[in-house]
């Protein structure tokens, strides 16, 4: 019996407890940079403390940039029953590695810390995110023993992508003016009218963090007050995915990517002008095409939308704008 006990096998899970149980912390220290430019580099290290030697020790930095999309499409809508498919796609914009040499194949107790760099692709996207797909990009610092994963610390990274067609930027410094009018007919006393709505911009190429001015003139040829006019830059998304047999499908979704309202009062048979600004966020997706971002395609609108007095109709006035970096 006593020579039974002797010869046993070691538990496995007790010596991967004991391994893991060698890391006390591992930690990414990153600049305080809040957005990263495509193109530009990124410096940091990766500190590794052990409570004990760490034999034939791997220890690595991971930079990871993916996009993923997803959505459910009715496959046809006159059936009697419902049934939906899933369109997905996904795309990898980046995905490099750092290995550590390790001296002596061993790592005493203590401190250690290991210097990595990494440069972004210049034809990167922005980091993105919606309810139907996203773009991320993220720092993995790993510590292993064979194949047993000991400590990793994960880092997300704010991306700008920046535009690869530098003609369109060209295109989009001259000053740009959109004009929509819409008329009305007052049956209750039997009269015509008509609003013109007049966005005009210096430019319609801007920068993520930039504020867009415009100048907004409103010519009220009704006998009621114009009150008040929204504005809102919207980002139209198109989605390029597969569905389950492989056919290809599309998706064009918009979101207010920032919002405004103006109180004119524009009084009847009068004319008014009003020069607002809508301040972009940052980072955010720049113009681009399907082919420069692989599932997606970003293009942007200032909408000027006003109701028309007593109707139920209302004003809009589309402005293409060009976001660049």
């Amino acid at each position: 019996g006593g020579a039974g006990e002797a010869n046993q096998l070691p538990d496995p899970s007790d010596t991967c407890s004991s391994l893991m149980s060698t890391v006390r912390a591992i930690n990414l220290v990153l600049p305080e940079t809040e957005v990263y430019l495509a193109g530009s580099s990124i410096d940091g290290q990766l500190v590794l403390n052990l409570r004990s030697t760490l034999v034939d020790p791997v220890v690595q930095v991971d930079l990871v940039g993916r996009g993923y999309l997803r959505w459910l499409e009715e496959e046809n809508p006159e059936w009697d029953y419902e049934k939906s498919t899933a369109c997905t796609n996904q795309a990898v914009y980046i995905s490099k590695t750092q290995n550590f040499h390790i001296e002596d194949g061993w790592l005493d107790s203590g401190v250690h810390t290991f210097d990595f760099h990494f440069t972004f692709p210049p034809s990167i996207p922005s980091t993105f995110n919606s309810k139907i797909g996203y773009i991320s990009y993220f720092v993995q610092g790993t510590c292993c023993s064979g194949k047993v994963v000991l400590a990793k610390e994960e880092r997300c990274l704010l991306l700008q992508g920046i535009v690869s067609d530098h003609r369109r930027c060209r295109k989009g410094k001259a000053p740009l003016v959109v004009e929509a009018r819409k008329d009305i007919v007052y049956f209750c006393c039997f009269r015509r009218g008509s609003v013109i709505l007049r966005i005009s911009l210096e430019k319609n190429i801007f920068c993520p963090g930039e504020t867009i001015v415009f100048i907004t003139d409103i010519v009220n040829r009704t006998c009621k007050y114009v009150r008040k006019i929204h504005f809102a830059l919207c980002c139209i998304v198109l989605y390029r995915g597969f569905s389950s047999r492989g056919e290809p499908c599309s998706l064009e979704d918009q979101s207010e990517v920032a919002r405004l309202e103006s109180q004119t009062d524009t009084a009847p048979f009068e004319a008014m002008r009003v020069t607002n600004g809508l301040v972009l966020p940052k980072p955010m997706p720049v113009t681009s095409t399907v082919m420069e971002n692989k599932i997606m395609a970003f293009r942007y609108e200032l909408v000027g939308t006003s109701s028309l007095p007593c109707t139920t109709s209302t004003i809009v006035a589309r402005v293409p704008i060009i976001i660049a970096a």
